[in-house]
């Protein structure tokens, strides 16, 4: 059976050997600023949600050889994020950061893959600033309840029986020291969203959390658990890194995948009742405001992963599986408002017989440089991670 549709670009598989090796997520940095290695997860396992005791190994792909390095391991993943293996903005050529489950404790490490030395954080690692100083941290095992892909398995939550914890929340660890603190409680969070919801008694959570591009604030989903068919609704808030300045984009409705621009400006897949008369649609939102603008409702049809080029002149995007199960690769030049369908490759359903966390997205992702991309995918019938040069592309526009 076909298993790539409408390639216009040629995307070669990185990846090889034993094993199912996937990166993660679009917005964390997987390529070396040198361009020579790519981060990767390597597991043993593909048709399951991952278990306490299951160990994935994390190494650094050598892009021309595609060699594998094992670097580390940990039993702290899931298939959407990984460990939040990346590398350190500070030696992005030498150093990473990853999270690992020690003495029933989550938390972060940084490790040197030339010596191996370690630096241990008391947190584990949500998102990093890209000055390197800091790291924002929530609760994985709150966020496994909520929803497995994005959290890790084997810790109960300790607030499991309480719906907005005065002692859980939003930390910041100082990335020098390791140090972490409580910055926004669930009780805070409560307290400024609580009243769309008119009275209704609800347990939320930290979903997602990223540092805008110079680390001076971040924006954060504030989810609420779904009970019984309803499902779950999201609060978009931004704060500085102390945790104030807290303000609400948007009140408990659609907010999915985003992507910071610029200090000031993120782009939003939401809907942004109230704002704009385009409804569920991709907008650029402006941080402290009520501003929005819709990017293009003819190209952007349906919800994605979006990730600006680092030059933010073009922007990535995919798509969820179409009908015939093929997921769609797209880049779009952000001057002329023009796009392009890069090639679709084929996601085989059964993968996600046992659970939807377990899906391989195909989280397009940018190099340094912004002249290549990477993505994962199971078109092969495995998982494996793939680069693609888009400098002939790009010139057709």
């Amino acid at each position: 059976m076909e298993n790539i549709r409408g390639e216009i670009i040629k995307s070669t598989r990185i990846s090889d050997g034993e094993g199912q090796y996937f990166f993660g997520y679009y917005d964390i940095p997987a390529f070396s600023q040198n361009g020579k290695y790519h981060l990767c997860h390597r597991a043993k396992i593909w048709e399951r949600l991952p278990r306490e005791d299951d160990v994935v190994d994390l190494g650094i792909i050598d892009i021309e050889t595609r060699e594998f390095r094992k670097i580390a391991e940990t039993t702290a993943w899931n298939f959407q994020q990984g460990a939040m293996l990346q590398w350190h903005p500070k030696n992005p050529n030498d150093t990473i950061i990853y999270n690992i489950c020690e003495d029933n404790v989550y938390r972060g490490v940084i490790q040197n893959i030339n010596t191996g030395d370690k630096i241990r954080l008391e947190m584990p690692v949500a998102n990093v600033d890209p000055t390197g100083s800091f790291a924002l941290s929530i609760n994985f095992s709150r966020l496994y309840d909520f929803r497995p892909g994005y959290g890790y398995a084997g810790i109960v939550d300790p607030f499991k029986d309480e719906k907005h914890p005065a002692e859980d929340g939003i930390f910041i660890i100082d990335l020098e020291t390791g140090k972490a603190r409580l910055i926004i409680s669930l009780e805070e969070i409560w307290n400024l969203t609580k009243d769309y919801l008119r009275g209704l008694a609800r347990k939320i959570l930290i979903n997602h959390i990223t540092f805008n591009t110079d680390g001076s604030r971040f924006v954060y989903l504030a989810r609420y658990f779904p009970e019984g068919s309803s499902r779950w609704g999201t609060a978009v808030m931004t704060a500085d890194i102390e945790g104030e300045d807290i303000y609400k984009l948007s009140d408990y409705d659609v907010a999915s995948h985003y992507h910071w621009r610029d200090p000031e400006h993120i782009v939003f897949y939401a809907n942004c009742t109230g704002r704009s008369p385009e409804g569920l649609q991709l907008y650029e939102l402006k941080d402290k405001s009520f501003e929005s603008k819709a990017l293009d409702t003819e190209f952007f049809t349906s919800d994605g992963h979006c990730n600006y080029s680092p030059d933010r002149k073009w922007m990535l995007y995919d798509s969820y599986p179409d009908s015939n199960n093929f997921r769609h690769l797209y880049l779009y030049n952000l001057e002329k408002q023009k796009g392009v369908d890069l090639g679709a490759y084929y996601h085989d359903p059964r993968i996600q017989k046992e659970s939807v966390d377990i899906r391989c997205d195909l989280h397009p992702r940018w190099s340094p440089d912004g002249k290549n991309i990477s993505f994962d995918s199971i078109h092969e019938g495995g998982r494996h991670v793939y680069t693609a040069n888009l400098e002939d592309v790009m010139k057709t526009f």
